[in-house]
């Protein structure tokens, strides 16, 4: 059966009703739109994912790309979808009007990405690292720089990469050894090895653009003697035609549990005379560059979670409508006729599980996007850089809580299915194993916990926490107004107080110098404060609903807001309540896992 993979009634209520999106068209960028523009836009993306993308989704899974020695093979359909992906102009949706963009907010982009990748994110991670890259060469590239390498990727005649990691490194960044040799015609020589890189080679694009990070000899040691070079699979003449090969050649494709339908490579750049580079930017500063690419792909990681969570939502919960099966525990007659799914309590708590998390996560990562169109194009400097401390504060955890907990909900839409989950038959182990990248690429899950609590949690004297948690004390405020809704405020306060009492207890020790054990127990405190923030956008949610349902046309609105306020319930009887014993933990500064020593286990 055909069934959606994101709730496009849920996508208007984030967009419009929570984050009012119309009112950014007041702002000069996005001066020419409207809302009949962006649900054109919305409603072009969900035909698309639906005709071209969703279709070969299995098929790809089933049909990896493989390496000749030569060539990677791919499916056609993979370049079908995409080419039909680049004529509509979702390449350019952020880039500017100049350069063949769509000039659209953030929140907009974002939406429309949810889309393509719950249909097939395996198709959909080409285009989404393309734009990626094209962003970094936008904010840090030099005018000719973007004119040779940013504009073919915004007309789709051009895919990126990002190249970080390396066999023997991983995510410890510091120790990479990609050499990159000054050149006397001011190009850099590239040499060293990249791996786990996603869309690193393939033939769906006339060039491959490599962002690469690397070590000029005689810089600074660590992090800091990191710079960011272009390395384009074919070098590009002065009037943009092709010349030749680049020194960059796949050793190898990475045979993945999901995620199958984008190719994952390690490269070798250098095998013989050494890549020709190109720096962005200044020398040392290669990192701070990235980021930049990297905290927008940490947004997409965990709106990319929250897609394949919503998915597997979905279709499990047509199941569950339409499969019937067993009685209630006191219905005692054989003969009687069975129940639907859907009847049954534990049934129910799976899909309440399955709906708050992917529900709250869309909230929260939207909400992000919304922050990074605030950070570009608030009218004030005030509120653009209040807009950057929040995002400074929630990317680890925008990141982290939908790839852990709507990998979470992938596991309970299996479940709802029974033994038909765990076969091939049914997509939902497919969503499992695709979302389980999430938890581990762009930092995994206990890099962004050190970054929370080592880092964000603590800059500027606690300054950025402390405005969070004013915005979520407004959120409480207005909810402790309303008798059905006032519960759940008491609840979030004691949450964030006591999460503000942990955070200082534990600051307190890293002053010390105890940094070791203060942060052996950083991935709880992320979990915790995680899911205080997701408690925080259900409130939100909650609050806008209530007011909506009062005024509801139809049955099927008053069932969306009516679902709004049950899941929210959920979220804070059943989820919310984890937080007190993960702060115990984390507060005691208990060092069982700092001090089991590695010859015992």
């Amino acid at each position: 059966m055909s069934i959606p993979t994101m709730n496009e009634r849920d996508l208007e209520f984030q967009l419009y009703e929570m984050l009012d999106i119309e009112n950014l068209c007041n702002r000069p960028r996005f001066a020419d739109h409207d809302r009949e523009v962006f649900d054109a836009i919305l409603g072009t993306a969900s035909k698309m994912a639906a005709e071209l993308f969703a279709p070969h989704n299995a098929k790809a899974d089933q049909n990896e790309p493989t390496f000749d020695g030569e060539k990677v093979h791919i499916i056609p359909e993979v370049k079908e979808a995409l080419k039909a992906f680049i004529d509509a102009g979702f390449m350019g949706m952020q880039h500017d009007y100049d350069v063949g963009g769509m000039q659209l907010p953030s929140s907009v982009a974002m939406a429309c990405n949810s889309i393509f990748t719950g249909a097939n994110v395996g198709t959909a991670g080409y285009p989404f690292l393309t734009v990626g890259a094209s962003n970094v060469l936008r904010s840090y590239g030099t005018d000719a720089q973007k004119k040779k390498y940013m504009e073919p990727m915004v007309e789709g005649r051009f895919f990126g990469t990002m190249c970080l990691s390396e066999p023997q490194a991983g995510s410890s960044l510091s120790d990479i050894k990609t050499k990159a040799v000054p050149q006397e015609d001011g190009t850099y020589r590239i040499s060293g090895n990249k791996m786990w890189i996603s869309g690193g080679e393939h033939e769906l694009s006339e060039n491959i653009v490599h962002l690469v990070l690397a070590k000029v000899p005689g810089g600074p040691a660590g992090v800091k003697g990191i710079s960011l070079f272009i390395v384009p699979k074919y070098l590009v003449n002065e009037d943009g035609s092709l010349g030749a090969r680049n020194d960059v050649h796949l050793a190898g494709l990475n045979h993945k549990m999901g995620y199958r339908g984008t190719t994952n490579t390690l490269l070798n750049f250098g095998e013989n005379d050494g890549a020709v580079g190109y720096l962005i930017g200044e020398e040392h500063k290669g990192l701070f560059y990235m980021f930049h690419m990297m905290n927008e792909a940490r947004i997409g990681v965990g709106l990319g979670a929250v897609s394949l969570g919503y998915a597997g939502y979905l279709y499990s919960l047509d199941y569950a409508k339409s499969r019937p099966q067993g009685r209630h525990p006191d219905g005692k007659d054989p003969t009687s006729s069975q129940l639907m799914l859907i009847e049954h309590a534990d049934i129910k708590r799976l899909l309440l599980a399955q709906k708050s998390a992917v529900e709250g996560g869309l909230a929260l990562c939207l909400y992000a996007a919304r922050l990074v169109d605030e950070e570009h194009t608030a009218e004030s400097e005030e509120a653009r850089k209040e807009a950057t401390m929040l995002l400074d504060m929630l990317t680890p955890v925008v990141k982290s809580w939908p790839s852990e907990f709507c990998l979470e909900a992938n596991k309970h839409a299996i479940q709802v299915l029974g033994g038909y989950g765990y076969t091939r038959d049914y997509p939902v182990e497919q969503y499992y194993r695709d979302n389980r990248l999430n938890p581990i690429h762009e930092g995994t899950h206990g890099i962004q916990g050190l970054d929370l609590l080592g880092r964000k949690v603590m800059m500027n004297n606690g300054a950025g926490l402390k405005l969070l948690f004013s915005k979520i004390q407004e959120t409480i405020s207005i909810a402790s107004e309303d008798s059905t809704l006032s519960e759940f405020a008491s609840a979030l306060e004691a949450a964030t107080n006591r999460i503000g009492e942990v955070t200082m207890s534990v600051g307190a020790n890293l002053m010390k110098g105890e940094v070791n054990l203060s942060l052996a127990n950083a991935t709880i405190y992320l979990d915790m404060f995680g899911h205080a923030i997701l408690a925080w956008q259900w409130l939100r949610q909650a609050i806008t609903a209530k007011a909506a349902l009062a005024n509801a046309k139809t049955a099927e609105d008053k069932a969306f807001y009516e679902g709004k306020l049950s899941a929210c319930q959920y979220f804070y009887r059943y989820e919310l309540i984890r937080i007190g014993p993960w702060a115990d933990l984390v507060e005691s500064l208990d060092d069982t896992t700092y001090s089991m020593a590695a010859d015992a286990f």
